[in-house]
């Protein structure tokens, strides 16, 4: 269900802003988002898993706070960020 230590990175390379950059909030979204895709296919097999199913709408409610903040920061920066991870709003 977590996302591996390479994957992470490669995260992190594609959707920094600077070099060195870790703790964009592009970067945590594009990270939560992977994340909470992970969860979405385990719950398709495990529907009954309720424990999961909670983490999964912390990590929602997570992501959507990063993408208000950086919404009020730059509409700019939130629109192009949506668009590449294909979230509908």
């Amino acid at each position: 269900m977590s996302i591996t230590a390479e994957r992470r990175s490669a995260l992190i390379s594609e959707y920094q802003t600077s070099p060195g950059d870790t703790g964009s909030p592009e970067v945590q979204v594009a990270i939560l988002t992977e994340r909470i895709n992970n969860l979405t296919e385990h719950l398709k097999e495990h529907a009954k898993d309720f424990h999961s199913r909670r983490g999964l709408l912390i990590l929602v409610g997570r992501r959507r706070s990063l993408l208000d903040y950086l919404r009020g920061k730059s509409v700019a920066r939130y629109q192009a960020l949506i668009a590449r991870l294909g979230l509908r709003r």
